[in-house]
């Protein structure tokens, strides 16, 4: 029965925390703040009527009017009780949902005036419909939620005003306070109710969701149970049969391992982890599988074995002399790198870059060194690489995740600190999947790599010591960050007295051991390998020296078979011949006599020097030069700079200036199939077209390199080695440089420099009176073809050269 409240009293008030109490509610609280007891006090002392409202933040102690919801309950005392600590249990029974309006307080308590916002049901058919509405919602509910008893159902069947059964259901759901406060502020009990069955029907989703996510979790733990019991079996018949528990040891045998393998501290740890994750796995999941990969990788890379550097630089020398003949450059920075190490224990590994033509040792002289110092070698080849995961690996989130190659190469090597052979650096690509150039930042600066880090691994690995050498053909198409961090040493082309010696002293006596001749079956005199490396070889270094000689010698093992052990072939002319077929090349390419519009220019390839023989015709037309010869864009550059100078300098040579009016020219540059490009062919142009506009032949045993200006100045070029070495295989004595490389002849073998002249120029005067046959009859000026006869007097000895008072004659 409703006890009957007078509105217009004032009530004590309950400041209640993280709960709301609806009318029909019987709750018991447990109440300790001192204004809270004294308000218990106060209607314990009077009609035993309370008002209940909840608390907008349950932390604060000495709530204030804004602090306080302004709908809430009063309520009725059933009993109270006060405990032992001082705490005061108290029941009580919600009867209305009220309006808290004027606030009155003192020390003691806070006392309120209500007003009573609960409205009368709507009777009908459609109170029926939402009371059955919200009791069935309610059942779906309880079925699901085992934490509401049945009886709270059944209590709920025999009520029949709909805020009464509003306020029972409201008070058995589970919501968060502010939406129950929500529904207390609610007078209407049909728009309570609609809102409280829109609740209802949501967590009844979120539980059928729960509920059947807990049922494939069961079912998952169901069958692992079956899987762990099944194995928990086998362990069992196992250790009858005296097979021993194979897991244990399995796990145990890891961890000792891990112990054994000596690890950076994050890397153990990292490891340990692993491991823990998985004894706690089934052994035949898929995820075993992988973390016990990771573990083994994590335990098979070397953390601490290393070798020990043989630091004797006499036995260094001995191999790198046995292995390679001439390339001082390098051996004499090995063995400073020795003579440091014994110096010094801290230094870091070096970082070289060989850079050099095919076939000139660069991958077997990494070898080399390896076996100097005594360190492991490996090699990975970065022609075409074009992932960065190839560096630095894959994460493990993906299938058939593996570490990079450094890591891979460095478990290979089993030590800390091998030698690793990055070959061909300058093929590298990059695509969607990354650079991995840029990846190798890291690998190859001696600041970063103490702390790699690869993707697979995730811990810190320590490459300092780790002695890296690169390899690359040309030095132009590495990128620049790369090239910073690497120290370059070029390996130029070998001269034919490196040639024969490396053949004499290494390539045939390896091709007969690996043709299974003996020493008595062939013999190979110079003048031969002169001849093979002259007539069937053109090349910068030695492979396809190599391969002649091992056909060479698979003939002989052809003739030792069919005439027995004790036969014997002395190599010569004839016989290369008949078992290399017809000369492949002409030693010695050059022209035979002085002609006009011919010149001889030097050109640099990726496999050594060659020579360029240019040529040019006048056909008529109106003036224009046409270019043949697949030439490059810089090229076709130098050219136009060559006929612009010719052009514009016309009044100081002996050159019909009418002539170019109604003439083209056409200058055209031998095998077009071949692509060729750069500037160095500037000024050996300008010599072909001053020649042919003037009719004065070239002298044929004149070869020349070097950048033209507008002006005439002749600039510096690179590759000089090579150019000068091809005119030396071409016979020519003469070679006309830039003065600026005058320096790089130092660079020339000795035996070369003692056949050959050579002719450092600064200006295209000076090149046109060295190339052509008569210059006198090129300049106009007299007195400058006198200046610059007293200028190259002592390197022309070879002319014969007759001065008079009328004028000079310069005569070959």
């Amino acid at each position: 029965m409703r006890k009957s409240i007078d509105f217009t009293n004032k009530y004590p008030l309950l400041p209640l925390r993280d709960v709301v109490v609806f009318p029909h509610m019987v709750i018991p609280l447990f109440v300790g703040r001192e204004k809270s007891v004294k308000a218990l006090d106060s209607a314990m002392k009077g009609d035993r009527l309370i008002v209940l409202a909840t608390q907008r933040d349950a932390h604060i102690s000495v709530p204030e009017k804004d602090d306080i919801y302004g709908v809430g309950t009063i309520a009725e005392i059933l009993q109270l009780l006060k405990l032992p600590d001082g705490t005061i249990k108290v029941l009580v029974e919600g009867i209305a949902r009220v309006y808290l309006a004027d606030y009155s307080a003192d020390e003691e308590t806070i006392m309120v005036s209500i007003r009573d916002i609960e409205r009368e049901a709507e009777g009908g058919p459609d109170s029926i419909a939402l009371k059955k509405a919200l009791l069935e919602t309610f059942d779906k509910y309880i079925k699901l939620n085992k934490k509401v008893p049945r009886e709270a159902f059944t209590a709920a069947e025999s009520i029949d005003d709909m805020s009464h059964l509003a306020d029972v259901i409201a008070s058995h759901v589970e919501m968060k306070i502010a939406y129950k406060q929500s529904l207390l502020d609610m007078g209407n009990p049909a728009e309570r109710i609609h809102k409280l069955i829109e609740f209802i029907n949501g967590e009844i989703e979120v539980m059928f969701i729960e509920k059947k996510i807990q049922g494939q979790v069961r079912k998952q733990m169901e069958k692992t149970q079956k899987e762990y019991y099944l194995n928990e079996q086998m362990k069992v018949i196992k250790k009858e049969l005296g097979q021993g528990d194979g897991e244990v040891d399995e796990i145990e045998e890891l961890k000792k391992s891990i112990e054994d393998a000596k690890m950076s501290e994050e890397a153990r740890a990292k490891a340990l982890q692993e491991v823990k994750r998985l004894e706690k796995m089934p052994p035949m999941s898929a995820e075993s599988a992988v973390v016990r990969t990771y573990i083994e990788w994590l335990r098979d890379v070397p953390w601490h074995k290393k070798t020990k550097d043989n630091r004797n630089i006499e036995h260094a020398m001995t191999i790198l002399n046995e292995d390679h003949y001439g390339l001082e450059d390098v051996k004499e920075r090995i063995i400073e790198y020795i003579a440091v190490r014994q110096l010094s224990k801290k230094l870091k590994g070096p970082i070289l870059c060989f850079v050099g033509p095919p076939g000139v040792g660069k991958t077997s002289l990494g070898r080399s060194v390896a076996r100097a110092l005594g360190r492991k070698f490996v090699r990975m080849s970065l022609g075409g690489v074009r992932d960065e995961a190839e560096i630095r690996g894959h994460r493990r989130t993906y299938v058939g995740a593996l570490p990079g190659r450094i890591i891979q190469l460095l478990k290979k090597a089993g030590t800390v600190n091998p030698l690793i052979l990055l070959d061909e650096v300058d093929k590298m690509s990059m695509d969607f999947r990354g650079d991995p150039s840029s990846a190798l930042l890291e690998v190859l600066d001696p600041e970063q790599n103490n702390s790699f880090v690869d993707h697979y691994m995730e811990v810190n690995y320590d490459l300092s010591q780790v002695m890296f050498i690169t390899t690359a053909n040309v030095q132009h198409k590495i990128p620049a960050p790369l090239q910073d961090r690497m120290e370059i040493i070029e390996i130029t082309s070998y001269t034919e007295p490196e040639k024969l010696n490396i053949a004499k002293n290494f390539l045939i006596a390896k091709q007969i051991e690996e043709n299974g001749l003996k020493q008595e079956n062939i013999e190979y005199p110079e003048d031969a390998i002169l001849f093979t490396i002259r007539h069937y070889t053109r090349e910068a270094g030695v492979r396809s020296l190599e391969r002649v000689i091992a056909k060479v010698c698979r003939k002989v093992a052809r003739e030792v078979v069919l005439n027995g052990s004790g036969y014997r072939r002395v190599i010569d002319e004839s016989i290369l011949h008949q078992y290399l077929g017809p000369i492949k090349f002409k030693y010695g390419i050059k022209e035979l006599s002085n002609e006009v519009g011919l010149a001889n220019g030097l050109a640099w390839t990726e496999v050594g020097g060659d020579i360029l023989h240019m040529e040019a015709s006048v056909i008529k037309g109106k003036g224009k030069l046409t270019l043949t010869g697949k030439l490059g864009e810089v090229m076709q550059e130098s050219a136009q700079a060559a006929f612009t100078y010719i052009k514009a300098n016309q009044q100081f040579f002996r050159l019909n200036e009418e002539f170019l009016k109604n003439r083209d020219i056409h200058l055209h540059v031998p095998e077009g199939a071949i692509p060729k490009d750069g500037p160095s062919a500037g000024i050996t142009m300008a010599v072909v077209m001053g020649s042919l506009l003037s009719g004065i032949p070239v002298r044929c045993d004149v070869a020349m390199t070097g950048e033209i200006t507008l002006r005439g100045k002749v600039l510096p070029i690179g590759g000089l080695k090579e150019k000068v070495l091809a005119a030396h295989r071409a016979e020519i004595k003469h070679v006309i440089l830039p003065a600026e490389n005058e320096k790089d002849l130092e660079k020339i073998p000795d035996y070369v420099k003692e056949r050959m002249i050579f002719h450092p120029v600064s200006t295209m005067e000076e090149v046109l009176f060295l190339a052509l046959e008569s210059p006198e009859k090129f300049f106009r000026d007299e007195n400058k073809t006198r200046i610059l006869y007293d200028r190259w007097k002592g390197t022309l000895d070879d002319w014969k050269v007759d001065i008079t008072d009328t004028g000079s004659s310069v005569h070959m």
